[in-house]
């Protein structure tokens, strides 16, 4: 315990803050971190190009080719980030046997078993996502399209998802959070909007209708404003989003990319812990529109964590992070993101919310205002470090030396 966290601790202490307490907590939190940071959303099942709206920007050397490379760069960033984690898998990662390989809608649970040995090893839940995109049959709509084939076949590929998703919950004894995107919509004006959103809403039912431990599966539905290529028109609205899901009783997940500039994420948690049982959500950083930037400890991070916070439903809240930067190194990229979501959480739980919603409610809103003003300033900072020293994390620019070894060593290798 160092003298510059023994005064943090008793400056906190006199806003009624138990460091020691809060650093058990956060401990505790578990972030979801996205496998496909580190391979820029390529996936082992095909060889084409990103399509669905998806556009990884940079070509920054050392992207994992194999899942072999991917998961020694996991553990990388776990060796570089203190706390719990959940592995997110896209279904395009399935692992095959050599001169093996079947299509999208007929994987199973053997195709990811080399995940879960990695997951179990690490003492790691895996939370899971259909890929709807960067396939021959997304080339236009898939659980929205017209031709009951294509329609069909990624119907099947959601059913498959949900068999493995649970065989997740299974094998990791941790509940799964199996997300649902689809980048279905128009470039122009449609002459039709209600057709393709009723045929999402019969290959939704139909997905979900195979049955399902929903103590072990938790479906969420995830929706967005627009895309690259379907700029005048998204299938799966919000308004669609919210409605499916309170209909349905599956959970929402908000990606804080996915919603007009002037929208926040942060804003709509509580309205959302007010009507779901749970929530989820994909941190990310948008500039202008859904370009998952690296997550930054910016205004709307620490504005979301404190909303996670404040409403006092942690457990309540899936937290994965969504982004995927090339033009920079990429075991950085995710481990920036990563510690500053969990400072974000630093931060949000380093603050009296119940003096401040006190004061709200008394309507003293000018010593309020002073109050969260005079916070910004108190060392959070001393407590951070703090935390990457008991969790055995290197604290500060420290981190950055052994990126550096790593890329010498291992990422300048593969070419």
């Amino acid at each position: 315990m160092t003298k510059a966290y023994e005064f943090a601790k008793e400056k906190y202490a006199g806003i009624g803050i138990d460091t020691e307490k809060v650093l058990k907590e956060l401990a505790d939190v578990n972030v979801s971190m996205h496998c496909w940071q580190g391979d820029d959303v390529k996936g082992f099942d095909t060889e084409g190009e990103l399509t669905g709206g998806i556009q990884t920007t940079g070509n920054y050397p050392g992207r994992a080719r194999t899942p072999d490379e991917l998961m020694a760069d996991i553990d990388k960033v776990l060796s570089l980030d203190g706390g719990k984690h959940k592995l997110n898998l896209h279904a395009c990662y399935a692992i095959f046997e050599k001169g093996e390989f079947v299509d999208r809608d007929a994987l199973e649970p053997k195709h990811f078993a080399k995940w879960v040995e990695f997951a179990k090893a690490r003492g790691m839940g895996i939370d899971f996502n259909p890929t709807f995109f960067s396939h021959p049959k997304a080339d236009g709509l898939t659980l929205s399209s017209a031709d009951e084939e294509i329609r069909a076949f990624w119907v099947r590929h959601g059913q498959a998802c949900v068999r493995i998703a649970e065989y997740f919950a299974d094998e990791t004894g941790m509940p799964c959070v199996m997300n649902i995107w689809i980048p279905d919509g128009f470039k122009d004006i449609p002459a039709d909007r209600m057709g393709p959103r009723a045929r999402f809403i019969k290959s939704l039912d139909e997905i979900l209708g195979i049955g399902y431990d929903k103590s072990k599966v938790y479906v969420t539905l995830e929706s967005k404003v627009f895309g690259i290529g379907l700029e005048s028109c998204t299938v799966g609205s919000a308004e669609f989003g919210m409605g499916y899901v309170l209909s349905r009783g599956i959970v929402p997940l908000m990606d804080n990319g996915h919603y007009h500039p002037t929208e926040m994420v942060s804003d709509k948690i509580s309205s959302m812990l007010l009507f779901a049982p749970k929530i989820a959500l994909h941190v990310t950083r948008p500039v202008r529109w859904d370009s998952d930037h690296v997550v930054r400890l910016d205004d709307e991070t620490k504005e979301i964590a404190k909303e996670i916070v404040a409403s006092g439903r942690i457990d309540d809240v899936a937290i994965a992070l969504d982004y995927f930067d090339a033009s920079i190194n990429r075991i950085a990229a995710w481990t920036i993101g990563l510690r500053n979501f969990r400072k974000a959480m630093l931060i949000a739980m380093l603050t009296p919310h119940a003096d401040f919603k006190k004061l709200q409610d008394e309507g003293k809103y000018t010593e309020l205002f002073l109050r969260q003003e005079e916070l910004k300033s108190y060392p959070w900072g001393d407590v951070w470090d703090e935390y990457c020293s008991r969790l055995g994390v290197k604290s500060g620019n420290d981190w950055y030396a052994d990126v550096v070894e790593y890329e010498e060593t291992v990422l300048s290798k593969r070419i």
